[in-house]
């Protein structure tokens, strides 16, 4: 499918970003994409309504789960997952009840801080499906804490700041594992905001069987850096714009990747 293109990284309502599946599809269309995934995280919600309305543009189903590895986080998108499986929908409820904890904790460390927040009215600013630190970001810019949502992040709840707790562990084989029992091709994400590339090799003898060497925060050098690593590991390349529906260098559409690389993927489903 030449000159057809594809944004296989987006999140929705249902996780931390902005729009819903019927504006995530309509939003494609309008910046020209052909086909998108859309990838929450630990959160599959979205995807039968999305795919229920596309009716002009491809959705791959998939999932963004977090893992730790030698302190360092690393991020496995999963694509192409049967996300109506028993087992995969159970251990996605798991990961969300664990952050549904993490945040009250957090709540509770503001509290004490003398922030007056609400655990429930970060939960009803989540809506439906996974809950985030970008939620209670918006809650805390809402009451006037923060004067935005980074500053929230830098002065509250970011990795090293007060009000800081530690997310439910899995190591990255485990989140591997989860995505492949699903049928699905694990791929890893925006590896450079990981900074560490000692751990790819680790990563392929784990599982991994893909790249995310198109994103945003990813310079031109950069990505040809990564090209020549999945070339390196034989990995499937892959990329997107990383979308939580704010304007900006994330905006839908920034990354578009041609079709031939999704067509790879499938490749790689039916072998």
């Amino acid at each position: 499918m030449k000159n057809q293109f594809a944004d296989l990284h987006i999140h929705s309502s249902f996780s931390d970003g902005k729009f819903s599946p019927q504006e995530i599809l309509e939003k494609a269309e309008e910046v020209g994409l052909s086909c998108i995934a859309i990838t929450d995280h630990d959160c599959v919600d979205a995807l039968p309504f999305a795919l229920q309305e596309s009716a002009f543009i491809e959705v791959i189903p998939g999932v963004e789960l977090t893992a730790e590895f030698a302190d360092h986080e690393v991020h496995i998108l999963g694509y192409f997952v049967d996300y109506q499986r028993d087992d995969f929908v159970k251990k996605l409820d798991q990961l969300c009840r664990a952050r549904e904890e993490r945040m009250y904790k957090m709540v509770e460390k503001l509290n004490h801080y003398g922030i007056r927040v609400d655990y429930q009215e970060v939960m009803e600013t989540k809506g439906e499906g996974s809950v985030g630190r970008l939620h209670l970001a918006y809650v805390l810019f809402k009451k006037g804490y923060v004067k935005n949502i980074q500053e929230a992040f830098q002065r509250y709840i970011g990795n090293h700041a007060p009000c800081y707790v530690s997310r439910f562990k899995i190591l990255p084989q485990e989140a591997i594992k989860i995505i492949k029992d699903a049928k699905g091709i694990p791929v890893l994400a925006h590896p450079y905001k990981m900074n560490n590339d000692f751990l790819i090799g680790a990563l392929v003898n784990n599982g991994i069987e893909g790249i995310e060497v198109y994103h945003p925060d990813h310079s031109p050098s950069v990505t040809e850096h990564y090209l020549r690593l999945a070339k390196e590991y034989s990995l499937l390349v892959s990329g997107g714009s990383d979308c939580h529906g704010i304007e900006g260098k994330k905006k839908m559409g920034s990354i578009k990747i041609s079709y031939e690389l999704v067509e790879e993927m499938k490749e790689k489903i039916r072998q």
